[in-house]
């Protein structure tokens, strides 16, 4: 197997920052002029798509299979390649964490890609184009807010917690729809904000803006971007 050194993974963080941020400015130059034929639903009505999700997506997948010929791909919307062994280095994205608050003009939302090697990750990006925030990190390396360092929140009782969470699309379906969870939260913790985007959540968690963080039944590419961090994890509130 061969390892990516630390300046190698510096390029492909560099890379990826770069493909984040051009796919950004493509949901720009969508956000507030999507058309009503542009704006469509997946299996239920509240999952929606649109123009920009799949502008973006196309955008980063170019810009990969260029750079990146002999990784995978698996994206939200339309790619998703075939997996290979544990060694395989498989990108996941997602062009538009938070597409509800993205077609109501709401800030909330992201771009959002991990590198992984079989579960490792490798380099992670999220950047709120409407926030101007980048968040990157690779591993060993930590984690950046428009190339400052980061650290978690000390908080260490969830009594004095500020906390985010989300709920599923499909919750009238399932049993474990996270209403209990957040009921027991409610109560002890200082605060929950619900902000619509996984990836922004994560990332605020490992700025230190929220203590902690818990969702359930997220796919890989709603948390590979921001997953990166140890940090991140140790904080998670399972």
């Amino acid at each position: 197997m061969s390892t990516l050194d630390a300046n190698e993974l510096e390029r492909i963080l560099a890379l990826a920052v770069a493909a984040a941020e051009d796919a950004g400015r493509i949901l720009l130059e969508h956000l507030g002029h999507l058309r009503r034929e542009e704006i469509t639903s997946k299996s239920i009505a509240r999952d929606l798509v649109t123009a920009a999700d799949v502008a973006s997506e196309r955008s980063i997948v170019t810009r990969l299979r260029r750079e990146f010929p002999g990784h995978a791909i698996e994206a939200e919307e339309e790619v998703r390649d075939a997996r290979g062994g544990d060694d395989e280095l498989r990108w996941f994205l997602d062009p538009l964490d938070g597409t509800l608050n993205f077609v109501h003009e709401l800030p909330a939302f992201a771009v959002s890609i991990g590198l992984y090697r079989g579960t490792t990750p490798l380099v992670g990006v999220v950047h709120a184009p409407r926030l101007g925030e980048t968040f990157a990190a690779r591993a060993g390396g930590g984690a950046r807010l428009n190339g400052a360092p980061l650290r978690v929140s000390r908080c260490t009782s969830v009594g004095e917690a500020f906390l985010a969470t989300g709920f599923p699309y499909r919750r009238a379906e399932l049993a474990n729809n996270n209403l209990g969870n957040f009921e027991a939260f409610f109560l002890e913790a200082r605060e929950i904000r619900r902000m619509g985007s996984a990836a922004i959540d994560l990332a605020y968690v490992a700025a230190g803006r929220f203590d902690g963080f818990w969702e359930l039944h997220l796919a890989p590419h709603d948390v590979a971007g921001p997953g990166l961090h140890e940090t991140v994890r140790a904080r998670l509130v399972r």
